[in-house]
């Protein structure tokens, strides 16, 4: 096994893709990325953009069965990496997912802006479809005030 010592923590959360689990997720990554002392915007983004992608998953992953997310947090001396993984239907053309208003259900009220939504409160955001068929998304959101972190690197 190798150690990254750019790691300071890291957790993983699995959830089944219901509705209610959207905001335990967001609550529970945002409380997570406390360690780096983000700013109450930056932790406001970060809370945005997974709220974004745990919902995408939920409402378009798995249409005819129950699913899972998994969602992993690893947290480096200033930079909050966030993955949120299904295994459900993928999405046939991520270039056209990624455009603003862009919707696969347009009778459901959605304005197909969370790709857009995600890319506007983090630093990167990736978007891919796995092995497995599903989606994943990977969120950077680089955390500006070190103050707290730097201290709990250095004594790491």
């Amino acid at each position: 096994m190798t150690i990254n010592n750019n790691i300071l923590n890291k957790m993983e959360l699995k959830i089944k893709a219901l509705s209610i689990n959207e905001s335990f997720a967001r609550a529970s990554v945002s409380g997570f990325c406390l360690q780096l002392n983000p700013s109450l915007d930056e932790l406001t983004d970060i809370k945005t953009a997974v709220s974004e992608a745990v919902t995408n998953s939920i409402v378009h992953a798995y249409p005819n069965k129950e699913g899972e997310i998994l969602i992993t947090v690893t947290l480096s001396k200033d930079t909050a990496t966030i993955e949120i993984v299904d295994w459900g239907i993928g999405i046939k053309n991520l270039e056209e997912a990624k455009k603003p208003f862009f919707t696969t259900k347009p009778g459901d009220e959605r304005s197909g802006m969370g790709f857009t939504v995600m890319e506007s409160f983090m630093d990167n955001v990736e978007v891919s479809n796995t092995n497995e068929g599903g989606v994943k998304v990977t969120l950077t959101k680089i955390i500006r005030d070190q103050t707290n972190a730097k201290k709990q690197a250095e004594n790491f």
